[in-house]
C-alpha cells in the first residue's frame, strides 16, 4: 500500500477500506507517513467528505493508536457526557454528582481548559485540597464506592488524534465534519464509556455557529457511536449567550452548588436535567425519560445530589465544607458593577466576546503556559429578554486587578440593549437518538 495512492483515491471521492484507513493512521502515528502527505489526505477529506462506514473506521483506528481505558471493573453501565464547549458551561460540575446520586456510575476523564475559562479540572481545583492525581485502581474504587470520580486525561490516549488535530489547525482543515466527529468520538470511546450523551452547542459562543452545521455534527457523532457499539445520543443546545450566569472557575463551582440545591439559573438547571435524564435512561436506571427526570428532581429536592457532591469532593482530598460555605472558595479582591447606560431589554450577549473579557481578567488561558486565576470572572445579572433600567447592574466583575477599563469596554461592546421587548432564545433545539 502506498500513501499517495490512498490520497488520490480519497481525492477522487472513492471509499477507503478499513485496512486502508488503519494503514494511514498507524503510519502517521509512528512517523512513517510525513506531515505533507497527511495534510493532503486531510484536505481530500475536507472536500470529499467520508461515508458513515469510513467515519466509524477512522474513529476506531484513532482509538487503537494508543492506550484505551478498561472500565469493566466498574459495576453498571458507564455513561459519559461530552460538551462541544462554550462560555459558562458548568454542566459537568452539576451532572456528575446529580446522576451519581441516583446510582449512575460517572467515571469522568477531563482536561484543563485553553480559552475563556479553565476546564472541568481547573474548576474543581478551585476547591481547597481537591486533586485529580489518582491512580487507575483508586479511580475505579472511588467510582464503585461513590458512583463518581474525576481523573486527568492520560497522555497516551488517542495519540493519532492529537497529532492530526495539530496538523489540521495549521492546514485549514479544522472545519471538517468527519474529522471533528471522529476526533471527539475517538477520545470518548478510548476513555471506556459504554454509552455517550453529547451536548452539541450552536450559536455565537459555539464552535458551530449555525444550527444546520450543529445538526450535521450531532448526527455524524451519534451515527459513529452507534456504529461501533456505544449507545449514543445528542442534544443540540443554545450557546448564543453564556450558559447560566457565572463565567470563571470558583464562581462556576458556586453556581454548581446553587444548581444542586435547586437554586441555580433556569437555563443551566433545565439543560442539566435534560442531559441527566438521558444519562440515567441510557444507564438503565429508569424505564423512561420522564421517570429519569423525576428521580433527578427528587434527588435535588431531598438534598441527596448535594450530599453526593460533598462525598465526591472529600474522596478526592477536597474540603467538602465549601458546599455549605462557598466563601472558602478563592475570592477576588475587587468587585465592580457594569451599569446599564439606558433603559430597555437585553437583546444580545455575545458569548465569545464575554468569554474573552473573562480571560483578560485571568479566568482562562491564552496559551498552554498561562496561569489561571481561580477567583476571578464574571456573573451576568441580566440575560437575553430581561428588562433593564439605566444604572442597573448588567454584570458583576470579580477581579484581582484595579484597572479593568478594557474589560468593561469589551463587555459594553458584547451586550446590546433594545427599546423593543426581546424573546428569550430557545435553549434546546433538537434531540438526536438515531
Amino acid at each position: 500500500m502506498r500513501m499517495v495512492d490512498l490520497i488520490e483515491k480519497k481525492r477522487d471521492g472513492k471509499e477507503l477500506t478499513k485496512e486502508e484507513i488503519q494503514f494511514i493512521i498507524k503510519g502517521y502515528t509512528n512517523g512513517e507517513i510525513p506531515d505533507y502527505q497527511m495534510s493532503a489526505f486531510a484536505m481530500a477529506i475536507y472536500f470529499q467528505g467520508m461515508t458513515e462506514a469510513e467515519r466509524a473506521e477512522l474513529t476506531m483506528a484513532m482509538v487503537h493508536s494508543g492506550e484505551t481505558i478498561d472500565l469493566s471493573a466498574i459495576e453498571g453501565i458507564k455513561v459519559d457526557k461530552h460538551s462541544t464547549g462554550g462560555v459558562g458551561d458548568t454542566t459537568t460540575l452539576v451532572l456528575g454528582p446529580l446522576v451519581a446520586s441516583v446510582g449512575v456510575p460517572v467515571a469522568k476523564m477531563s482536561g484543563r481548559g485553553l480559552g475563556h475559562t479553565g476546564g472541568t479540572i481547573d474548576k474543581l481545583e478551585s476547591i481547597p485540597g481537591f486533586h485529580v492525581e489518582i491512580d487507575k485502581d483508586e479511580f475505579i474504587r472511588l467510582v464503585n464506592e461513590n458512583k463518581i470520580a474525576v481523573i486527568g486525561q492520560t497522555g497516551n490516549l488517542t495519540p493519532a488524534d492529537k497529532k492530526l488535530y495539530a496538523l489540521r489547525d495549521v492546514t485549514g482543515t479544522v472545519n471538517s465534519i468527519p474529522l471533528i466527529a471522529s476526533s471527539i468520538m475517538s477520545k470518548k470511546i478510548a476513555a471506556g464509556a459504554d454509552a455517550i450523551v453529547l451536548d452539541v452547542k450552536t450559536g455565537a459562543g459555539a464552535f458551530m455557529k449555525k444550527l444546520v452545521d450543529s445538526k450535521e455534527l450531532a448526527n455524524a457523532m451519534v451515527k459513529i457511536g452507534n456504529a461501533v457499539g456505544r449507545k449514543t445520543m445528542a442534544v443540540i443546545s443554545d450557546m448564543s449567550q453564556p450558559l447560566g450566569r457565572a463565567i470563571g472557575n470558583a464562581l462556576e463551582v458556586q453556581e454548581a452548588i446553587d444548581t444542586l440545591k435547586g437554586e441555580g439559573p433556569e437555563d443551566l438547571q433545565e439543560l442539566c436535567l435534560t442531559l441527566g435524564s438521558y444519562m440515567v435512561y441510557l444507564a438503565k436506571k429508569a424505564n423512561s425519560l420522564e421517570e429519569a427526570r423525576e428521580n433527578l428532581e427528587k434527588s435535588i429536592q431531598s438534598g441527596k445530589a448535594l450530599e453526593a457532591f460533598k462525598t465526591f469532593i472529600q474522596a478526592q482530598g477536597g474540603d467538602p465544607s465549601v458546599v455549605d460555605d462557598p466563601m472558602k472558595l478563592p475570592q477576588a479582591k475587587y468587585t465592580f458593577e457594569l451599569e446599564a447606560k439606558e433603559d430597555g431589554y437585553v437583546a444580545e450577549i455575545v458569548a465569545d466576546s464575554v468569554g474573552t473579557a473573562a480571560m483578560w481578567l485571568g479566568a482562562g488561558r491564552a496559551t498552554k503556559e498561562s496561569t489561571i486565576d481561580l477567583a476571578v470572572g464574571l456573573v451576568l445579572n441580566k440575560k437575553i429578554g430581561d428588562e433593564v433600567k439605566k444604572g442597573e447592574s448588567l454584570v458583576t466583575i470579580y477581579s484581582n486587578q484595579e484597572d479593568i477599563e478594557e474589560v468593561k469596554q469589551k463587555l459594553y461592546e458584547s451586550i446590546a440593549i433594545s427599546k423593543e421587548k426581546v424573546e428569550r432564545p430557545t435553549l434546546i433545539y433538537e434531540t438526536i437518538t438515531e
